[in-house]
C-alpha cells in the first residue's frame, strides 16, 4: 500500500495587478524574482507566479490562495560565501585554477577578473624570469582587479620553490594558490608570514594569502593548524623572517583558505567530492573551535556543469573552482589542436600517468587518454625505472623500443639534452646522476614527461602521439552538457562565459531543488538550463 502525502502549505498568496502564471521553466529562470507555487481555484495541481504577496501563517487573507511552496530570488552573485567575496574583491564565488606551464594563461586570468571572478596564473613549470614578466604584464592590464599565481610543491627542487616564493614576495604578489603539497615547506611559510604584523587596533595584518589545494585530511590539518615552531625558527635564523614575524606566526594558520580538490586533472587523489568536501569542512570546524580562526573552504574537481556547482554550494562550499574545462577554452595557453581533442572527450576518456615533477616518488597525474599515446608510454618508462638499476641493465630489445618510439633518439643523446637543461636549472641533479645511475635514468625519463606537456601546449605536429594533456572527467561532463548548444563549438568557448553559465544554471537547479524539497516535484526537463551567449546571459547577472 502506498501512502500519498500532500505538501504542507506554509501560508497563502494573493495576486497583484501584474500577476500572471508562468510556464515552470520560465518561472525557474526568473532569478531576480521570488517564485510562488500556489493552488489555483481552477483545480490544477499548482500554478507558478513571480509576483504577488505571500502571507505566512494560519489565517488566510481575503482572496488568498494556498501557497504550496516558495523560492526567494537567487542571483549568481549570492552563491557562496559573502565574506570570502568581500575579502577577495569578487562579484562571484568562482575561481579558475592554476594549470601549470602557463596553460592558465594571462588571457584566462584577465577574462576571469574582468567578469568579477578570480583566476590564478599557471606559473608552475616556468622560469622565474618568465614568471616575473607575466606578473608585470598582468598588473599593467588588470590594475586593481584581483589575480593570483601558483606555487607548486617541488620536492626534487626545494631551492627553486624557495626562489619562486621569494620572487612573489619581491614582486608584491599578495595571493598564491599552493598546489600538490604533501605537507608544509619552508617556501610556503616564508611567503605566508613575511610582512605579518600587528596593526594599531591590535589585529593581525598579513599581506600574503594562500589558498591551498588539498585532498587529504592529514594535509588539510597541517594547513589549518599553527605552523611547526621548528620551521619558523629556522626561517628566522636564515633571515627569511624577522623575529617579530616569527613570534606572530603561531597566531595565523598557514592557509588563508582551503580548496578541497576532488577528482581533477593533473595532480589528484581521485577523491569523490561528496565525501571529500564534508570531511574537510568538519575538520575545519573542529580546528576553528580550537583556535578561533576562520578559514573558508571551496571545492575544485568536477565543477563543469550547473548541477555540480549547485551541489558544492549546497554542501557549504565558500566558492567553486574550475579547472579542466578552462584548458579547452580560447583563453588557455594550450594549442588549438589540444582544445579540439578535449572538446571530444567523454567522462571516461581520462587515466592516470606518472608525474614529471614527482616521478621517483611514484606520484601520478590525471591526463587525457583519447588521441594520445602518452599515458601508455609514460607508464612504460616508470615500469622500466622501477625494474632496473640503470639504463645499461635494461634488455636490448626494450632499450631499442624506448629509443625508437618514445625518446626518438639514443639514450646517450637524450641524456646530453637533459644534462643541458639541468645545467641551467639545477646542476646538483647532474652531480647526483653521476653518482647514481638510476637517478640519471630517472632524469632522462622525466625529461620526456616534462616535454610532453610543452609539445601539447605548442601543438607540435610530429609529437602529437606524445601529448600530455592534464584532464579530469569533468571535461567530458562539460562536453555532454554543451552538446547541441553554441558552446559545443570550441571557437565559442570562453572561460568566463563557461563559468558564468555554470553559476546561472546552478541557481536554476537550486531553485528547482528547493521546490522539490517542499513537495513540488517538477518534471526534470523544466529545470534543465542550456548555456547562453553573453548577450542573453546578461539578463541573469
Amino acid at each position: 500500500m502506498t501512502a500519498n502525502f500532500a505538501p504542507v502549505s506554509p501560508g497563502y498568496w494573493t495576486p497583484t495587478l501584474e500577476s500572471a502564471p508562468l510556464a515552470p521553466s520560465a518561472a525557474l529562470r526568473s532569478l531576480k524574482s521570488p517564485l510562488f507555487v500556489v493552488a489555483p481555484p481552477s483545480g490544477e495541481p499548482y500554478a507558478l507566479y513571480t509576483s504577488g504577496q505571500a502571507y505566512f501563517g494560519p489565517q488566510p487573507p481575503a482572496q488568498g490562495l494556498p501557497l504550496l511552496a516558495y523560492a526567494p530570488p537567487l542571483s549568481p552573485q549570492n552563491l557562496g560565501s559573502a565574506s570570502f567575496k568581500r575579502e577577495y574583491g569578487l562579484k562571484y564565488a568562482c575561481l579558475s585554477g592554476s594549470m601549470a606551464n602557463g596553460i592558465a594563461s594571462e588571457s584566462l586570468v584577465i577574462a576571469m577578473a574582468r567578469a568579477g571572478m578570480l583566476g590564478f596564473f599557471g606559473s608552475a613549470g616556468l622560469w622565474p624570469e618568465e614568471v616575473s614578466r607575466h606578473i608585470h604584464s598582468l598588473r599593467s592590464q588588470l590594475g586593481n582587479l584581483p589575480f593570483g599565481c601558483n606555487l607548486i610543491h617541488s620536492p626534487s627542487d626545494p631551492q627553486l620553490e624557495m626562489a619562486t616564493a621569494q620572487l612573489f614576495i619581491e614582486q608584491g604578489v599578495t595571493l598564491l594558490e599552493a598546489s600538490a603539497y604533501l605537507g608544509l615547506t619552508p617556501a610556503l611559510l616564508a611567503y605566508r608570514y613575511k610582512g605579518l604584523r600587528r596593526q594599531s587596533d591590535g589585529s593581525l595584518y598579513a599581506p600574503h594569502r594562500l589558498l591551498a589545494k588539498v585532498s587529504r585530511l592529514e594535509v588539510a590539518r597541517k594547513f589549518l593548524s599553527p605552523p611547526p615552531p621548528e620551521m619558523i625558527s629556522a626561517l628566522v635564523e636564515q633571515g627569511l623572517l624577522t623575529p617579530a614575524e616569527g613570534q606572530l606566526a603561531s597566531l595565523l594558520p598557514p592557509a588563508s583558505g582551503l580548496t578541497a580538490e576532488a577528482d581533477s586533472g593533473g595532480h589528484t587523489d581521485n577523491r569523490p567530492a561528496l565525501g571529500l568536501l564534508p570531511s574537510i569542512l568538519e575538520l575545519r570546524n573542529q580546528i576553528q573551535k580550537e583556535y578561533g580562526w576562520t578559514v573558508p573552504v571551496g571545492l575544485a574537481g568536477g565543477i563543469a556543469v550547473p548541477q555540480a556547482a549547485a551541489a558544492a554550494f549546497m554542501m557549504g562550499a565558500a566558492y567553486v573552482m574550475t579547472g579542466s574545462i578552462n584548458q579547452a577554452c580560447l583563453e588557455s595557453g594550450s594549442s588549438p589542436v589540444v582544445r579540439e581533442m578535449l572538446a571530444k572527450a567523454t567522462p571516461a576518456d581520462v587515466t592516470m600517468a606518472p608525474a614529471a615533477d614527482m616521478f621517483e616518488m611514484g606520484v601520478n597525474v590525471q591526463v587525457l587518454k583519447w588521441g594520445t599515446m602518452f599515458p601508455v608510454r609514460a607508464k612504460k618508462l616508470y615500469e622500466v625505472y622501477r625494474s632496473y638499476p640503470n639504463w645499461e641493465a635494461v634488455p636490448a630489445n626494450l632499450q631499442s623500443q624506448i629509443e625508437r618510439e618514445i625518446l626518438r633518439s639514443t639514450f646517450a643523446q637524450a641524456w646530453e639534452s637533459t644534462k643541458a637543461f639541468f645545467t641551467k636549472r639545477d646542476p646538483r641533479q647532474i652531480e647526483r646522476a653521476q653518482r647514481d645511475p638510476k637517478h640519471l635514468m630517472a632524469l632522462v625519463f622525466r625529461s620526456y614527461l616534462g616535454q610532453a606537456s610543452r609539445w601539447a601546449n605548442s601543438g607540435l605536429p610530429e609529437r602529437r602521439a606524445d601529448y600530455q594533456i592534464w584532464c579530469g572527467p569533468a571535461m567530458g561532463s562539460f562536453n555532454e552538457w554543451t552538446k547541441g548548444t553554441f558552446l559545443e563549438d570550441v571557437k565559442e568557448r570562453h572561460a568566463d562565459l563557461a563559468a558564468l553559465n555554470i553559476l546561472v544554471g546552478a541557481c536554476v537547479e537550486l531553485r528547482a531543488a528547493l521546490l522539490n524539497n517542499q513537495g513540488i516535484e517538477l518534471p526534470a526537463h523544466w529545470s534543465h538550463y542550456a548555456p547562453l551567449p553573453y548577450s542573453q546571459l546578461a539578463t541573469y547577472l
